[in-house]
């Protein structure tokens, strides 16, 4: 049988009620301090969908990661629903935080009318704070008639934390005549270095997929988009990506179909992504970062995180000094195969460094380069001809008040 042609994949307007089948809401429920603040959502399909997710690798697991683990084990990879509040991580709770977060599947699942491990729960905020069960048990039944598929850009913001502007994202594939939707939602300022397989990212499609599937390409498309991001190195104990598949649109992803799928699932995670690096707490400047001249594609992976971690050169580029030596620096100890006489460092289109030679009297047009809001970084190891990117932000002053004042 010969494969399907894919005729378009195009960016469109919307998010996670963009694929036909889903609604979604978000209202106040009290959990955060500040009156009227959203910060409680919904997310429910029409019909059973099937389900995968990548966790935190943090052992420090919140109580809903271990709970909606759980629920795809338990349902086969099927789900109707996600609730997810913020304002309180529900992490290192213990038992109690534990039975919370069995109690929000639970009532939630009563509501939609499902089987508890048919709903996955997510939450996000403060670390250590009991969850206010009788805010949000109050609030579902206003959240669930609420429901409505032009509602989520409210549940977009309603699972915002420091996040400066809620991310959402869709995108439409044409596969042998019939259209496939992808949408999405996210949420992440600080605590942003996810190593999953506090960040939030949830995904719909109105394909159907089958649960094995759905997970391997859940996985290859966050390696690329959500792994490949970092504001601050920190590993949330609730990072969390959720996609739901269920089949609305009539169209039935296989293999054939699959280069496809994953494709428009990439251009929804990476816009997501972005915009999580983009928000970052204090940032003022999105920085993507390439390293080239590797030995394998792990340790150019390796070279570029050490390098978009390093707050030498994040508090370098928001002061514009194109300081090359903190980028050569930061490649030599990163614990990868390195040739310094071979190596290479741009900022930009210009290069600052080349085979053991400085070029410092390109140092005045970096700085200028560095004015940019959107600017790259680049470094080549000299050893191989393996490459990887990253994505970061600068560091700023804001930041650390940000994150000084988070608990008062």
């Amino acid at each position: 049988m010969s494969a399907p042609t894919v005729q378009t994949l195009e960016i469109v307007a919307g998010g996670i009620t963009t694929p036909r089948g889903f609604r979604a809401a978000g209202i106040h429920a009290g959990i955060k301090a500040k009156a009227g603040a959203l910060d409680l959502a919904l997310i429910v399909s029409d019909r059973p969908a099937t389900a995968a997710a990548v966790f935190t690798t943090n052992r420090a697991v919140a109580a809903p990661v271990v709970v909606s683990r759980d629920h795809l084990a338990r349902s086969g990879g099927i789900a109707r629903a996600v609730v997810v509040n913020s304002g309180c991580a529900n992490a290192c709770t213990g038992d109690a935080g534990f039975k919370d977060a069995v109690e929000m599947a639970t009532a939630t699942a009563a509501l939609v009318g499902c089987p508890a491990d048919q709903v996955l729960v997510a939450s996000t905020g403060v670390i250590g704070v009991a969850l206010k069960m009788d805010h949000l048990l109050a609030g579902l039944p206003n959240a669930m008639a609420a429901l409505g598929a032009d509602n989520g850009p409210l549940a977009a913001q309603a699972i915002m934390t420091t996040d400066p502007f809620p991310k959402e994202a869709a995108a439409r594939v044409t596969i042998g005549g019939h259209d496939i939707t992808v949408g999405g939602m996210a949420k992440g300022s600080g605590m942003i270095e996810p190593m999953m397989a506090t960040m939030l990212g949830f995904v719909t499609t109105d394909a159907a997929v089958a649960p094995a599937l759905l997970q391997r390409a859940l996985r290859e498309v966050v390696d690329d988009t959500f792994n490949a991001i970092t504001v601050d190195g920190e590993c949330s104990t609730n990072d969390s990506v959720m996609i739901l598949a269920n089949g609305a649109s009539g169209v039935t992803v296989d293999e054939r179909h699959y280069a496809a799928f994953v494709d428009a699932l990439r251009v929804v995670c990476l816009r997501l992504a972005l915009g999580i690096v983009r928000g970052g707490e204090g940032a003022t400047k999105l920085v993507t970062v390439t390293v080239t001249g590797a030995a394998t594609a792990a340790e150019g992976r390796k070279a570029a995180k050490a390098i978009a971690n390093s707050p030498l050169v994040k508090t370098a580029i928001h002061g514009g000094d194109p300081n090359w030596g903190r980028l050569i620096a930061v490649a030599g100890r990163a614990g990868v195969e390195f040739n310094l006489s071979r190596a290479r460092v741009t900022i930009g289109p210009i290069v600052l460094f080349n085979d053991g030679r400085p070029h410092d009297e390109a140092a005045p047009e970096a700085a200028n380069y560095l004015k940019n809001d959107d600017i790259s970084v680049g470094v080549d190891l000299g050893v191989g001809s393996a490459a990887s990117t990253v994505w970061t932000c600068d560091l700023s002053a804001e930041y650390v008040r940000i994150n000084a004042e988070y608990r008062t």
